[in-house]
Parts: structure tokens; C-alpha cells; sequence
């Protein structure tokens, strides 16, 4: 039951990407670009996740357990350091190159022709040489 509840969360995850135009990279690049024509409407988006996400926090803070799972899993505590400050730059890097980041671009796949494969390959790639360099390091 927990998968069918995924898959369907994933599903509607995805289907609010697609509503909020994050999977069309033209839309994020002018929201990035305020120097032209900036489009502000990808900040209502992130400020109306961001206010779902503080009540749902909120909420599963009052609750002994999720309502679907064993527990919560909340990642460890570690201090700001120079592989977090890098990993950011490169994200924000790769997100105002390509318009695309890692959740809208995998939505994407289905139907963003072949910039969006060559930017989740790429994606998958980074991923692979990260684990490979840090693996024994990560924090978690």
C-alpha cells in the first residue's frame, strides 16, 4: 500500500510541476533573468510550497508517527561548509544554464525532447562521479 501511495504523491508532484510551468525552462530562465523580462509568478509557486511544506512540517511535529511509515527520517545536523557552498553554486549554476532542476527535469523526460534527456543524463552522470569521489565521506 505504501508504493501505491507514492506512485500516486509522485504523480501529483509531478502534475504540479507541470501546472506551475517549472518543467518549461524558458519559464525558470526569465524568473532567474531579472536583468530583461523577469517573470516573478515561479516566486508565488516556491512561496505556496514553501507554506504547505511549514503546515505539513508543523503538523507531523504534533504526531508520534507519518500517517504512512515507521517513522519520520530527518536528516543529521552538520555545519555550512565549502563541499555544501560548492554543491549549491554548481545547482544554481546548472539551474540558470539549463532551466531545469533535478524534479522538473525527470518530469520532463516524458515529454521535453532531447535537451531534457541530455540534462537528466548529465544529472545522472554528476550523481554517479559524486558518489564515486565521496561516497565514504558523505554524511550520510
Amino acid at each position: 500500500m505504501n508504493a501505491v501511495i507514492g506512485v500516486f504523491l509522485g504523480f501529483l508532484f509531478g502534475a504540479g510541476l507541470i501546472v506551475a510551468q517549472m518543467t518549461n525552462p524558458r519559464k525558470v530562465l526569465d524568473f532567474l533573468d531579472v536583468s530583461r523580462v523577469w517573470d516573478p509568478s515561479l516566486a508565488f509557486v516556491m512561496g505556496g510550497a514553501l507554506v504547505v511544506y511549514a503546515l505539513a512540517y508543523r503538523m507531523s511535529r504534533r504526531s508520534p508517527r507519518p500517517l504512512v511509515g515507521e517513522g519520520f527520517s530527518n536528516p543529521p545536523r552538520w555545519p555550512i561548509d565549502g563541499r555544501l557552498l560548492a554543491g549549491g553554486f554548481l545547482f544554481g549554476v546548472g539551474w540558470g544554464l539549463g532551466g531545469f532542476c533535478p524534479g522538473p527535469a525527470l518530469t520532463a523526460l516524458g515529454f521535453g525532447g532531447p535537451k531534457v534527456a541530455v540534462f537528466a543524463l548529465a544529472m545522472v552522470l554528476g550523481v554517479l562521479l559524486h558518489d564515486g569521489l565521496f561516497k565514504s565521506r558523505s554524511p550520510f
